[in-house]
């Protein structure tokens, strides 16, 4: 049997243009042209406000119409701001029952806005020149009928920020004192006592669809599981 010829060998020619990259060198990119690089921005510590306009004015807050030119960019934009003198929350504990589970002073409430009953932190607006403490201290009295003789910030933040201006501060109060609600007339309040481990629950089973309520009820869970705010 005559034996299979094997095909001649082709030998790879290198083209003019083509060169070799040793093993242990890395290539560079090419540099890019000054027409491919990136527009560099000025930052600015605080946005340039351009115009403001008055668009509505109600009862609680006020809409503006704003044209600015925020920080890392160099054209105006507009943006519709609603603007509120802030609102204080309060996350009232009593410890009397039960030290190492106290009860927390919530309120449900129908809100027109969520289309639902709400259970929530008593809460309310800062009136013009009022303090903020000064006013977690009448919105208790006023909701709950509680007063209190610690009262210590919690934390303070922005409710939703991309279109609010609305500072939020929650406090919180202990050592509590019972007395006579005095609610607002379109105000209709039940209030719920509960334990902490209870709201906890509560929220974790995604039955407490209130914002600062799963925040204030969080920072201070989180607290005294850090061995702060616990009864002496």
């Amino acid at each position: 049997m005559a034996a299979s010829k094997r095909p001649p060998s082709r030998k790879l020619r290198s083209t003019p243009n083509s060169k070799m990259t040793p093993a242990n060198q890395i290539a560079t990119p090419p540099k890019s042209s000054a027409a491919e690089k990136p527009r560099s921005f000025k930052l600015r510590s605080t946005a340039k406000l351009v115009s403001s306009k008055l668009s509505y004015k109600g009862k609680v807050f006020s809409v503006f119409t704003d044209t600015v030119i925020e920080p890392g960019n160099d054209k105006p934009n507009t943006r519709d701001v609603i603007r509120h003198n802030g609102s204080i929350v309060i996350l009232a504990v009593d410890e009397s029952n039960n030290p190492d589970d106290p009860d927390i002073i919530l309120i449900r409430q129908y809100r027109h806005a969520a289309g639902q009953f709400l259970l929530e932190l008593p809460a309310g607006r800062i009136e013009a020149g009022e303090a903020p403490l000064a006013a977690a201290k009448r919105e208790m009295i006023e909701e709950t009928g509680f007063g209190a003789r610690h009262w210590t910030l919690l934390t303070k933040y922005f409710a939703s920020p991309g279109f609010l201006g609305e500072w939020m501060q929650i406090y919180l109060a202990r050592d509590l004192r019972a007395g006579q609600a005095t609610p607002e007339d379109d105000e209709h309040i039940e209030i719920v006592r509960t334990p902490l481990s209870q709201a906890m629950e509560l929220a974790g089973a995604n039955k407490i669809h209130d914002g600062k309520t799963l925040i204030g009820l969080s920072l201070y869970s989180a607290a005294r599981q850090a061995g702060r705010y616990l009864s002496s």
